[in-house]
């Protein structure tokens, strides 16, 4: 029980650091997509696809070494210097390096954004660096600060930059830079980093060893890539930047879902590492994963059955064919956390490789399926090779992991998941706002009962509250 409270606890603690802003970045979208062209939108988002692209190459993946490592060494003040110290000054070498390249390269490139490439993947590398090594020391509550003043930055910068001063995409790539460079200061500072710091401390075997478990991570992380993103590039290069901006809309919602999802697996990660030698393992697995699933598929059932009603107050009419997209997005995520619940036994066991194998295999089938299908049937190409893509890498790696953990799952909550998942397609589609408004209601009465026990759980740990502070 202590385990499954303290999971719980880290969960709220960092929920509460991201829920309220990425609500209003989300609710920004009428704002965004009114003030910038489907052109606009659409380099901004595939310029911050190559930053994602390129930060784990210059990395080489050692700021999620830093943080599983960190674990193991939080009572030994000596241990998490020589980490922290080795880490940094990798980190800040390999920035160099990169800052170098890119300024030999930058002369061949023809595009007036370019120089975001160059600043901000190295103040993104020194901000996620620094909220990593929070996570690592066990303070979730720095981490989730962090991640709430990035947030609360870029969306104040972005309307003073969009609004007031009319810079379009270069306004949108200034306020990314402004805010990762003001999270890296805060944590930097709040936690005094600097403490951790010593130029004595720093140990080539220190380093080997990170290395050795991160440097799986990168290929991992490319094959990530290619599978979240590499359909923008496809879609960018064959049909343009104005076709990849209304794919970037549609992209928005399920992004949102997975948010969620993000902010629980940070901590599941962490709870995993911990109790993965645990007796009762297996239990606890199965029973952590399957309160999740039921949350997260009544989810993005919801989300998909508010869609007819959300997406034309959110979103302007010259993005609309990003309306179609939705639901297919929202499946391939759906598949996306399934298999991240089981997929984090490879993180704990430190099984790294195990990741890339997977994940590569998953991404080159993105790549191909989407290249085979686009001229035929458009947009549609990407969001259906994305499907297809998660949901072959969630059925492999559910019984792969079955070698390290039996992890059950129950019959009938799949099967009513797939019905509803079908019936939602069918009234989407059909486009009528009755059946719309119908899908909705049975698919919030079924999400209620999907979860019923989990609501009453909450609400009797509320009641408990007020009765204890009230």
């Amino acid at each position: 029980m202590n385990r499954n409270r303290d999971l719980a606890k880290n969960t709220v603690i960092i929920a509460a650091g991201k829920i309220c802003t990425q609500f209003l970045s989300f609710f920004l979208l009428p704002l965004y997509t009114y003030l910038l062209s489907v052109e606009e939108y659409g380099i901004f988002d595939l310029l911050n696809t190559y930053v994602m692209l390129l930060v784990p190459l210059v990395t080489l993946q050692i700021e999620e070494a830093l943080f599983r490592f960190l674990i193991d060494v939080r009572n030994d003040y000596n241990q998490k210097k020589m980490l922290v110290s080795t880490a940094l000054m990798f980190a800040i070498i390999q920035c160099v390096i990169y800052a170098v390249i890119f300024l030999v390269v930058a002369h061949f490139i023809q595009n007036e954004y370019k120089y975001f490439l160059l600043t901000n993947v190295i103040v993104y590398i020194m901000s996620n660096t620094t909220l990593q090594l929070a996570r690592g020391l066990g303070d979730n509550l720095a981490y989730a600060f962090g991640g709430f003043i990035t947030a609360i930055t870029i969306i104040s910068f972005n309307i003073i930059f969009l609004v007031i001063f009319k810079m379009g995409a270069t306004g949108m790539f200034m306020s990314i830079f402004i805010a990762h460079s003001v999270c890296f200061l805060f944590v930097f500072f709040t936690k005094k980093i600097y403490s951790y710091i010593s130029i004595e401390k720093v140990s080539i075997i220190k380093l080997k060893e990170l290395l050795r478990y991160s440097i799986p991570l990168v290929p991992n992380a490319m094959s990530w890539w290619i599978l979240n993103t590499s359909d923008r590039v496809v879609v960018s290069l064959v049909l343009g930047v104005a076709a990849n901006g209304v794919l970037s809309i549609a992209h928005k919602f399920s992004s949102v879902y997975i948010m969620f999802y993000n902010i629980f697996n940070l901590t599941w990660i962490e709870s995993a590492a911990v109790h993965i030698n645990d007796d009762d393992c297996d239990e606890f697995f199965s029973n952590i994963i399957s309160i999740a699933f039921r949350i997260f598929s009544a989810g993005a059932l919801i989300i998909i059955a508010c869609m007819p009603f959300l997406f034309p107050v959110l979103i302007n009419e010259k993005f609309i064919d990003a309306y179609y997209q939705i639901p297919i997005f929202m499946l391939s995520a759906f598949f996306n956390i399934v298999l991240a619940l089981y997929s984090v036994v490879y993180v704990a066991m430190k099984l790294t490789r195990e990741l890339f194998k997977t994940t590569m295999v998953a991404g080159i089938i993105n790549v191909v399926l989407c290249g085979l299908l686009i001229k035929n049937i458009g947009l549609y190409a990407a969001s259906i090779a994305s499907a297809v893509s998660y949901g072959s890498m969630m059925i492999y790696r559910y019984f792969d992991t079955k070698k390290y953990i039996d992890i059950q799952f129950s019959i009938k909550v799949l099967a009513s998941t797939v019905v509803m998942f079908t019936f939602l397609f069918i009234t989407y589609y059909k486009n009528n706002r009755t059946l719309n408004g119908i899908a909705l209601l049975v698919t919030i009465l079924y999400s209620i009962y999907l979860n019923r026990e989990i609501i009453c759980d909450s609400i009797y740990i509320f009641k408990n509250i007020m009765r204890k502070y009230f």
